[in-house]
Parts: C-alpha cells; structure tokens; sequence
C-alpha cells in the first residue's frame, strides 16, 4: 500500500477519520489514537518489505539512542557531532550507494524522517527541547505520524508536540474537521485529477533534426508541462497531508502558496516547498553563516550570506541525490539566490525601481523562466539535450 495514491489507503483513511471525528468531537485527545495509527498504516504501507521495514526499525534504534546520549550533555560539541553522524548515517549510506545502483539502507519516508531525527538532534544541542519535552511516544510519533511521512510537509518537533498534546474545544475541532476534509479533496483534485492530465501530455525529448522554432518550442512547452506537473503532483499530495492531519488535530505547516507568482527567486523559495527551504534556512544556512562569521572566512554580510546560499542549496540539491540533475538544480538556485541578495542590497537601480509595476512585472517574468530553467534541470530535461547534442 502507498500512502496518499492507493485506493486501499484512501478507503482505510476515510474509515480511521470516523473515530478521529467521536473523538475530537467529544472533546478527547487524539494524541494516542493518532499514534496507534500511524503505526499500523505506516506498517501496511511496509507490508511485504520486510528488508525496508527492518531499515526503518534499525534507523530509529539507532537515532533515539544517539538522541538520549546527546541529551544527557546536550552542550557537548563532541556528542553533538557523534549524534548529528549516527542519526544522518542511513541516509548517507543510501544516497551514496544509490550512485553504485545499489541503494542500501534505503526504506520508505528515509529522507523526511531524517530530517525530523536530526531536527531533533539540533533542537536538542540548542536547548530548545529536553527529554521530557520529547519523550519517546512524542518522538516516535513525531517521526512516524503518517500524513508527513513519506513526503512532508517537514514539521517542528515543538509545535507538533503542543498541538498533540492539545485538546481542542468541540468548535474548534469541528472546524480543523471540515477543513481536513476540504483539503483532502482539494488535494485529491490536484493530484489525481490536474497532475495526472498535464503528464498525459508530458512527454521528453532530445532535440531532434527538425525546424529550429518547432524544436525550441517543443522542449519550452515540455518544461513548462514538467513545471505544472511537478506543482500540482506536490502540492496535491501536501494539501492532502494537511487535510489527514488537521483531522487528527494537528495543525500541518502549509507548503506551497501559489510558487508560480513569485516576482524574485527569494519570493519563489518562500512560496514553493515552504516547509523544506525555511528547514534548510533555519538548520542548514543560520549555521553555516554563523561558522563563516566566527571563522572570519567571508568579510561582509553580504558575502558572508552569498556563501551560504550556494552551499545551502548546493547540499539540497545533493539531498535530492548524487546526480548530475539533482546537484546541478541546487547549484544553480544558488547562484541564482547569491545573485539575488548582491543585487538587492548593492544595486541602485534595483532600489529606485522595486516598487514601480513595470519592474515587478519584469521582475515575475524572468523570475517565472528561471524557475522552469531549474525544473528541466531537475528533470534531467537539460542533461537529456546535453547528451542528444553529442551524441548527435
């Protein structure tokens, strides 16, 4: 079974919700129910995996474990570095054996539980939680909660927590409810319905031997299809995962808000996978700028902040995997951010003019094509050209 695409998910789904609604109507906590079925939906979607369901045991052995001894000298650079290593080890090991075709250590939901599990690790060196704010049921239901399993949305261990532990009023319940389900359906609109027939019509090629405009327009309108597809597949999927959770009581962060309208790129990062660029900014980028400034590597803010957007999005971009793509995409949105923030705090004709219509729209245009130029990066749409070139 496959979380959010199988009928058989959507019908058990659909039964789970009934429950979660006498519960949280009669003003009860869901937080046990929720972990009780977590668990045996994430087993169903493990079922007949035994070799991926023994990664996932054997990854979260080793993360709370790593997790436990940091906290007991949360100050430790020592024991932070040890836990940030086992708790990423999986992934790493997976990532790279991927390269070989070989995909060891791999399981369902390896990349989006990773992030939760060093999230914590993070939150925990910080003194941002202790123990006994993320026990070993909240952990474990925290990283297991099926709706974000697979896929995301990423959330925060701590607004997870108090809204697990939350009981809300019959009212209140009643509408985190009716919008679960709304989103529910709105995503299966998405998903099902947009993303399945934009992909009808997808289809890649190499440059052939054709007329110039007739080839240069079709690999345009294969990347803007791509672009369609890949927004409204995600976000599908995402509305969806809100819509589970909010009918469980928690209230899911919200991952995309109409990305294609973005006016500049760091626009299009606050409004696309909303949740992975502020995890990335927050527990990835903050650290990475603060190590620069304490090095005195880079002088100057802006320096300092065009460093950490290359190397910020160059590791998303290996995060996605060790591909040319994969690594390739990440590059170039961060030499697209590094330029950005140049510009931005440098350029006087950007000041003078950000506020006029023509530039913003100016500004939306070009933003709109470099945002597409990445997805057929990503897609592997450029390499594809690359190799039909030489080869032809």
């Amino acid at each position: 079974m496959t979380l959010f695409s199988d009928a058989s998910f959507f019908i058990l789904l659909a039964v789970a919700i009934v429950p979660a609604a006498v519960i949280g109507l009669t003003e009860h906590s869901l937080r046990h129910y929720g972990v009780v079925l977590s668990a045996v939906l994430v087993a169903a979607a493990f079922w007949g995996q035994p070799v991926q369901a023994l990664g996932l045991v054997a990854y979260l052995v080793l993360s709370r474990c790593a997790l436990c001894w940091l906290a007991r000298d949360p100050k430790s650079e020592r024991r932070f570095v040890a836990a940030s290593l086992v708790t990423l080890c999986p992934l790493l090991v997976y990532k790279v054996s991927a390269v070989f075709s070989l995909s060891l250590w791999g399981f369902i939901g390896i990349s989006y539980i990773t992030f939760k599990g060093i999230q914590t690790v993070m939150e925990t060196h910080d003194g941002l939680i202790t123990r006994k704010d993320l026990g070993f049921e909240d952990w474990l239901y925290f990283l297991l909660f099926f709706p974000q399993f697979s896929s995301g949305p990423i959330d925060r261990s701590r607004r997870f927590a108090a809204d697990a532990h939350g009981i809300p009023s019959r009212d209140e319940y009643a509408g985190l409810l009716a919008r679960g389900i709304l989103l529910l359906l709105l995503g299966a609109v998405y998903k099902m319905v947009i993303a399945t027939l934009i992909h009808r019509y997808y289809s890649p090629t190499v440059w052939g031997t054709g007329d110039f405009g007739t080839e240069l327009w079709a690999q345009v309108k294969t990347a803007y299809l791509y672009g369609g597809y890949l927004f409204f597949d995600f976000a599908g999927y995402s509305f969806m995962a809100m819509g589970a959770s909010y009918c469980l009581g928690i209230r899911c962060p919200r991952n995309f808000r109409a990305p294609f309208i973005a006016t500049d790129i760091f626009d299009f990062w606050n409004r696309w996978h909303i949740t992975l660029s502020t995890w990335f900014r927050d527990f990835v980028f903050m650290r990475i700028t603060r190590w620069l400034v304490r090095r005195k590597i880079v002088k100057g803010r802006v320096r300092v902040a065009q460093c950490g957007f290359l190397a910020n999005m160059l590791i998303m971009g290996f995060w996605h995997g060790i591909t040319i793509d994969y690594i390739g995409y990440g590059l170039f949105h961060g030499v697209l951010l590094a330029a950005t923030e140049g510009i931005q705090k440098r350029s006087r004709f950007y000041k003078a003019h950000r506020h006029d219509l023509w530039f913003r729209i100016l500004s939306w245009f070009v933003t709109l094509q470099l945002v597409i130029l990445g997805f057929s990066i990503f897609s592997g749409q450029i390499s594809m050209l690359v190799e039909g070139a030489i080869n032809g």
